[in-house]
């Protein structure tokens, strides 16, 4: 399949600093693409460079088969057919809803203008809405708003800005489920720039994960969590705790816990000293586990009790229990190692 958009060895500088750096992907049509990690990592400033708001240093952008962007050339952002949802919404506080997301639709008469609109409140859930004005809208009415906006016109990429850092936790996860929904209802393609793992996992196909201005790993949510490429994107995609060991051999490690035996094999040196990563799910509450542990944190989730274990061998890890196993601190518990998906680095 031919990408809709490629960012080829893209680097972006601000005043003299580079942001952005040797930075590759592409995203085929149809595809919904996060840029996931900390804040001033470059994730904005790729987004932005897509936009055209950023000018490239190095490199080139090709969308849909057009050099939109390379060094001393940057295809005006409203040339680019791109819808853009930014993170305050920038709606116009003076127009109602119909008025707001009419806005980009140029060059159409207003019996065309009235449909669109009617059909893009329907879209996202928003009928009956269009004479009210932007104020009258909670949040999450504004960002159902906003996207309606940018999805009028029809564009061949809509790039999210951060869309839902603004709403309480429980709009927040909804909203992002609702927007994909939409997004891939409509057969669009989309970019995602995000700072929250979780937000992430919900609505991308595929994630990449950036720091210090480059594409760490590019993967599946399900790939980063349990093969990550290196010690950052472990200790960022989700929770977890490392101890040390020794390799015994290809696929086995010798921990204080005991030997572990993974699905996977590393080329290393027998004896090497590797850090093992161990997710809470890899502790198991078992009442005939080999392993003791006392509760020191807890925090309920719900469903499940992520717990802070201190075992006997003076190794804090972290385990999510079934929340009927409801254990106060300070009491000893019954644990198992059970390892789907060996994660080891070398140690430093």
């Amino acid at each position: 399949m031919k990408p809709l958009l490629e960012l080829k060895n893209i680097e972006c500088q601000h005043r003299g600093h580079t942001v952005v750096q040797d930075m590759s992907c592409h995203i085929n049509e149809g595809d919904l693409h996060c840029l996931l990690g900390p804040s001033g990592c470059g994730k904005t400033t790729a987004l932005r460079a897509i936009a055209g708001f950023q000018p490239l240093h190095h490199g080139e952008i090709i969308l849909n088969n057009e050099r939109i962007s390379y060094p001393g050339y940057t295809k005006a952002p409203e040339k680019r057919h791109i819808g853009m949802v930014f993170q305050d919404y920038a709606l116009f506080p003076h127009m109602n809803v119909n008025q707001n997301i009419s806005f980009g639709l140029r060059n159409k008469s207003e019996k065309e203008k009235q449909h669109t609109t009617d059909r893009m409140l329907e879209v996202v859930g928003l009928t009956g809405y269009g004479e009210r004005y932007i104020h009258e809208l909670s949040g999450g009415q504004q960002q159902r708003v906003a996207l309606a906006r940018a999805l009028a016109p029809e564009p061949k990429l809509i790039l999210l800005d951060e869309p839902f850092s603004n709403l309480d936790i429980e709009m927040r996860d909804r909203l992002s489920r609702d927007v994909r929904d939409i997004l891939k209802s409509r057969g669009a393609t989309g970019v995602l720039v995000t700072h929250d793992q979780h937000e992430a996992f919900s609505f991308g196909d595929m994630i990449a994960v950036m720091n210090n201005g480059q594409i760490l790993q590019r993967d599946s949510a399900y790939n980063l969590y349990h093969s990550p490429i290196n010690r950052f994107v472990a200790d960022f995609i989700g929770q977890g705790v490392f101890i040390p060991g020794n390799l015994s051999a290809h696929d086995t490690v010798e921990t204080s816990l005991g030997t572990i035996k993974g699905d996977r094999a590393y080329e290393w040196e027998e004896g090497t000293k590797v850090e093992l990563l161990l997710r809470p799910d890899d502790i198991v509450a078992d009442d005939n586990g080999s392993l003791e542990g006392i509760v020191i944190q807890k925090a309920f989730k719900g469903a499940e009790i992520l717990y802070t274990l201190k075992l006997d061998q003076n190794i804090e890890v972290l385990s999510l229990f079934p929340s009927h196993y409801n254990h106060e601190i300070g009491e000893k518990v019954k644990l198992r190692l059970e390892l789907d998906h060996m994660v080891a680095f070398r140690q430093a």
